[in-house]
């Protein structure tokens, strides 16, 4: 293999006979920058909208969430005190969530409606989110609800205004009444005091906070039902080890979620998604490697009186193919290192310093391109270019003649 590696090494950046040789071997190691390159950038950049994403989700969703393996809804009973003594668990949140129809005036629509207990605001840092207003659901006089940022330029709510929200919902039994429509539904009226922005759809086009004793109210759930508990881990622990004790104490009745399983689909997408990106661009990226074929080969054919003097000098076939191999393998190699490297500086830049910018959800101001490079990443890109290197320099190799 030392032998083998030192001829190749010279070779490689020795000049031929044929200048072209040269130029065409530059060429593939080149594309193979170029397609390098291009990889990184483009899976950092996936990484970079994911953490985006993940980050906006976060600051909604709960660190963990706990609902039912059957039904709908469960029994917020004296087990849940022996869960808010668990080590770890900072806040223990009740839920009730429901779709519903809203009406502000003469426009409505349907949305979530989403009860929880006390401590949910501080769970989720819900004043970082308050975009208009202030977050309380009531004055002893009023119940009030808080709406999403979409849903509310829908309706037209806004915070302190004097126009009521009006939650519907079926009742649980008894028969329309197609004569009054209305009796058919239980009703509920808040008041607008804040609004709301997480910059996702599905939180801020469809949602609006209530109480749960309210929630409770208009859904006809009892006083201790809940449709799940949203639970906030307290600063230093992991989350799956408290994910863990919540678990044994619960038993196998319960779900417990993270915020990746809570938004499953929505990264499982963004996943495929990357690595079909991945996959077209190693396509791409193959097509370029193809290159080396055609200069080894004439690589080969420049070198015929060398190879005749190495069988004079005593070496094997298998020495001259391994030569050779090595000598298209280092060209690959070279260009997916250049191309690795400029891609790892160009996006280290970008993330400190963010000179590449995006307009922003409001359209008015700008933000940096979000990247995020990951070790990860450049294995996988590197193993990839490696192997397709080395089998693009095989196959000439594996064609000289045992009397060249």
């Amino acid at each position: 293999m030392g032998i083998a590696l030192h001829i190749a090494k010279r070779y490689l950046f020795s000049k031929k006979s044929h200048n072209a040789i040269n130029i065409i071997s530059g060429i593939s190691a080149v594309g193979v920058c170029v397609g390098t390159f291009a990889i990184i950038c483009v899976l950092s950049v996936f990484n970079g909208f994911g953490a985006q994403v993940e980050s906006l989700f976060s600051t909604f969703d709960p660190d963990l969430k706990v609902t039912s393996v059957e039904g709908k809804s469960f029994t917020f009973d004296g087990k849940w005190s022996e869960v808010k003594k668990i080590k770890g668990v900072e806040y223990c949140t009740q839920v009730v969530e429901e779709k519903a129809l809203l009406r502000c005036g003469d426009k409505q629509e349907t949305g979530i409606v989403k009860g929880v207990s006390e401590g949910f605001d501080k769970m989720i840092g819900l004043d970082k989110i308050i975009v208009a207003g202030n977050f309380f659901f009531s004055d002893n006089v009023f119940n009030y609800g808080v709406p999403g940022v979409g849903i509310a330029a829908e309706l037209g709510c806004i915070p302190y205004g004097v126009q009521p929200l009006y939650i519907y919902a079926p009742k649980r039994e008894g028969q329309v009444n197609l004569a009054n429509p209305e009796n058919s539904f239980n009703t509920e009226r808040v008041f607008t005091s804040a609004v709301f922005s997480v910059q996702q759809p599905e939180y801020d086009n469809k949602l609006v906070l209530v109480s749960i004793d309210l929630a409770r109210n208009v859904f006809e759930y009892a006083d201790n039902a809940v449709t799940s508990v949203e639970i906030g881990v307290k600063k230093g622990e992991k989350v799956a080890d408290v994910k863990e004790r919540i678990e044994n104490v619960l038993g196998d009745g319960f779900k417990v979620k993270n915020r990746y399983e809570q938004q499953e689909d929505y990264f499982k997408i963004m996943k495929v998604e990357k690595w079909i990106t991945f996959l077209i661009l190693a396509f791409i990226l193959l097509i370029a490697i193809f290159n080396i074929i055609g200069s080894l080969s004439m690589l080969i054919i420049d070198k015929t009186d060398d190879i005749r003097t190495l069988r004079n000098l005593g070496a094997t076939q298998g020495l001259i193919k391994k030569v050779f191999t090595i000598e298209g393998w280092m060209i690959s190699l070279l260009g997916c290192v250049v191309g690795i490297v400029l891609g790892a500086i160009l996006c280290i830049l970008q993330e400190k310093l963010g000179f590449i910018t995006v307009p922003s959800g409001d359209g008015m101001t700008v933000m940096p391109y979000p990247v995020e490079l990951q070790i990860t990443d450049i294995l996988i890109v590197f193993t990839t270019v490696a192997l397709m290197g080395l089998a693009a320099a095989y196959y000439p190799a594996s064609q000289i003649k045992e009397k060249r």
